[in-house]
């Protein structure tokens, strides 16, 4: 029976992660499948790769073929580095211990690779977020300038009305203080004679 190396979908949409599954090469995608030898989720950086390893390697070397990017997983993985030191095992270019020497010591450079790219994304993560506090500093800063201004001519309108109703009433009082004028006493009337009849 052919068998295939592949991915299987699981996850809602737009968010989908892998089942990586051993399967008759005439299944459907996401139909039956021989076994689970791992996941991989391609929404985290870097993506995160939980593999069976030797249930990977036995696979490989009896023969079933991985699609494109099961391939590079496992090639990412160390799978196809191993089954090239076993078969120099196999050809006696060197011994069992020596090849899992070999292959340690490429795990350990992988790994430190990973971390220093991780490291580099958390400096990364660092930078962007001090550069968004500082431009949101810098946007506050402004905000509370405007406000400043807006108080500052709020403060002097007012001050200009108070001064303006205090000469007001400063201009009333005045007008009510200042002397007014005696009015003139009526004329007296001229007594009038009264002539006697005539008899």
């Amino acid at each position: 029976m052919a068998t295939k190396i592949r991915l299987q979908r699981k996850g809602r949409k737009g968010y989908a992660f892998y089942s990586i599954v051993i399967a008759d090469v005439n299944a459907p995608r996401d139909g039956r499948f021989i076994e689970k030898i791992g996941t991989y989720d391609p929404n985290l950086n870097p993506s995160k790769v939980d593999l069976n390893f030797d249930r990977a390697l036995y696979w490989v070397e009896c023969g079933a073929q991985p699609t494109d990017t099961v391939r590079n997983i496992l090639s990412h993985e160390g799978v196809y580095l191993m089954k090239h030191l076993r078969g120099g095992v196999k050809k006696g270019a060197f011994d069992e211990a020596a090849a899992q020497t070999k292959f340690d010591a490429w795990k350990k450079a992988k790994v430190e690779k990973t971390d220093k790219f991780v490291a580099s994304l958390n400096e990364a993560k660092k930078a962007a977020k001090a550069a968004r506090l500082e431009a949101e500093k810098k946007v506050n800063a402004e905000i509370a300038k405007k406000v400043a201004e807006k108080k500052a001519a709020a403060e002097a309108a007012k001050a200009e009305a108070l001064k303006q109703a205090a000469e007001e009433a400063a201009a009333e009082a005045a007008a009510q203080n200042a002397p007014v004028d005696a009015p003139e006493a009526p004329e007296a009337e001229a007594p009038v004679e009264e002539t006697p009849a005539e008899a």
